[in-house]
């Protein structure tokens, strides 16, 4: 049933890639290619993985507050401006629509009342990775995060 509109995707998809060779051919640089096509996502896509980890790796899956289900771990402007500032992750799930150059601003506010941010990825990995490793023995168990006394998480709703 949906035969016609894959092969007609499948068939832009080779026009565009073609196009972009093309292009770097005529022009004589590979620069075409390394922005548009399969090569952007062999070449970033580690990293995707390295920053997209230290959201919600090793935490409860199943909880309304978002301070005990999210991470913020600090990182380097670069780092920073290519993850569009998600490294401020409590903060995105909190407000959701604080666009992403205004979330770094929206930590300094909610600093006290969220658990301490990682101070950078490495700090973030030393807890995943035993995280993941007690997980895969236990798979009920999931890191706690401190949240601060004067703003305690709310439980769950009784289902």
């Amino acid at each position: 049933m949906e035969r016609a509109r894959v092969y007609r995707t499948a068939r832009l998809w080779l026009v565009i890639h073609l196009a972009v060779i093309a292009l770097s051919v005529y022009w004589g640089t590979i620069l075409p290619m390394l922005l548009v096509g399969p090569l952007p996502t062999m070449y970033g896509a580690w990293l995707h993985i390295v920053t997209g980890l230290t959201q919600h790796a090793g935490l409860p899956e199943n909880v309304l507050d978002h301070r005990l289900n999210c991470r913020t771990v600090y990182m380097n402007p670069v780092l920073r401006f290519i993850y569009w500032n998600m490294n401020y992750h409590v903060e995105h799930h909190m407000f959701p629509m604080v666009p992403y150059h205004r979330l770094a601003e929206l930590h300094e506010e909610m600093k006290p009342y969220c658990p301490p941010a990682y101070p950078s990825v490495l700090a973030a990995y030393r807890e995943i990775i035993p995280a993941i490793l007690r997980q895969v023995r236990e798979p009920g168990w999931s890191v706690e995060r401190p949240i601060p006394q004067a703003f305690p998480a709310q439980p769950a709703p009784a289902e």
